[in-house]
């Protein structure tokens, strides 16, 4: 299910539920997971299906994992814009027994329903995966995945896969993380998903902000701001989770790095069609960002791709129009040294497009400094070198061959996004490109 599902269908079933439940104001079950607060979670493995809930008042008990309607595909369903920064509407507090909505730290004039229910576009708590010596024929070399490596383990989690769920709960060298993607934006962003000493799982809520996917914690009900990884509604409000650097790149590059890495299985527990990305073209220049009534900034196209990070109170954006000519950039960001590299050959994961698919490219950017020395980058012939050692370095900060073969390059967090969605967020950010270093 994506956001294009129609909300007011979803409105009516949930009307007729509140009269099934008595009058109006009479309080209503949680959509909740099957565990307490302050109690690890113990969801139940999905089962495939693709059928809508016939029995309402089971529906209601639901785990996270499992849809509570499958609503007809209808036009977008835009949210009336709500006047003042008044209380929680009942459209974003309905079903939400346990989030605490007098504290938070944005207007609830600013959030908007996407259309699904919480978990309506199902997160992957199980998560099932393949070797990479044994990938299946459909993981094609210029495939999109989620590059993610933690104490010398490294998995890859395809777009085709994250753009139908955009969650993955899973664990990776020892450290429990939620890998996200929200296709809205083209926001690919990892947490740590320790918060104060214990371990959630993250679920869609349903709920967007400037057009960006809004999580919920099984754990207190608190809500989540995915680009900026801070809680703004609920018990944690201010909070923020830790990032964990984690490219996007291409699926070859990933196995030629990793030959002892694992991928994303299709074994999801649900019925998808993998092979059928959603918002086909949606990342096409001209295209209007879908359920965003905020103001564009129009220094760059809405749905450009840049490459962006904070440095403290300092923002940087790199168009990849800009890396497509200068594969290789060097800058210092608020008194930081920084390396971007650009490979060529990745696919946007939007990839039906008249004529065929479309190659974006991936990028990456470090720390260039390794052993107390800064060393300087440059692409010569479609390889980067250093000028200091002549040493050549791969897309993961890799030094493959020269005097410092082996070494590895200090990642620095940062993601990919559409311009418009970092721009509502980070207003102030500084764009580097042909005209210079703003």
């Amino acid at each position: 299910m994506s956001y294009r599902r129609a909300i007011p269908i979803f409105a009516a079933v949930i009307g007729i539920v509140a009269v099934a439940c008595g009058s109006p104001a009479a309080p209503v079950p949680a959509v909740d997971s099957v565990s307490q607060p302050g109690s690890a979670p113990q969801p139940t493995a999905p089962a495939p299906s693709s059928e809508p809930t016939r029995d309402i008042g089971k529906a209601l008990a639901l785990t996270p994992t499992t849809p509570l309607f499958v609503l007809p595909t209808m036009p977008p369903f835009v949210t009336p814009p709500l006047s003042s920064d008044d209380p929680a509407p009942r459209f974003l507090t309905f079903g939400w027994a346990r989030t605490d909505f007098s504290k938070h730290s944005v207007p609830y004039a600013e959030i908007r329903s996407g259309g699904p229910p919480p978990d309506g576009i199902p997160p992957i708590d199980f998560p099932v995966f393949i070797d990479v010596s044994d990938s299946p024929p459909y993981m094609a070399d210029d495939e999109p995945v989620i590059s993610l490596e933690i104490n010398g383990e490294a998995k890859a989690y395809p777009l085709a896969i994250l753009i139908h769920h955009e969650i993955v709960n899973d664990e990776l060298g020892g450290i429990p993380v939620t890998v996200t993607y929200c296709p809205l934006c083209n926001t690919a962003i990892t947490f740590d998903r320790r918060v104060n000493g214990e371990v959630f799982t993250f679920g869609t809520s349903g709920n967007l902000r400037n057009s960006d996917l809004i999580m919920w914690d099984r754990q207190t009900q608190s809500w989540w701001q995915q680009i900026t990884g801070e809680a703004i509604v609920g018990e944690l409000t201010g909070t923020k989770l830790k990032f964990m650097s984690s490219p996007i790149v291409s699926w070859a590059s990933f196995e030629e790095a990793f030959p002892e890495g694992q991928v994303l299985s299709r074994d999801t527990g649900f019925n998808r069609n993998y092979d059928r990305p959603s918002y086909t073209g949606y990342d096409s220049i001209g295209s209007t960002p879908f359920l965003f009534s905020g103001k564009i900034d129009d220094r760059l196209e809405a749905v450009e791709r840049v490459v962006a990070l904070s440095v403290g109170d300092t923002h940087v954006a790199y168009p990849f129009m800009f890396l497509e000519a200068n594969p290789v950039i060097n800058d210092n960001v608020n008194g930081k040294d920084i390396v971007v590299f650009r490979a060529a050959g990745t696919l946007s994961v939007f990839r039906q497009y008249e004529g065929g698919k479309r190659a974006v490219g991936s990028t990456a950017v470090y720390d260039p400094v390794v052993d107390g020395q800064k060393l300087t980058f440059a692409e010569k012939g479609g390889i980067v070198v250093d000028e200091e050692t002549g040493s050549t370095w791969n897309m993961f900060g890799r030094a493959v061959t020269g005097p410092s073969e082996g070494a590895q390059l200090a990642s620095v967090v940062h993601a990919n996004h559409f311009w418009f969605a970092w721009a509502a967020f980070h207003p102030d950010t500084l764009i580097r490109g042909e005209n210079g270093f703003e």
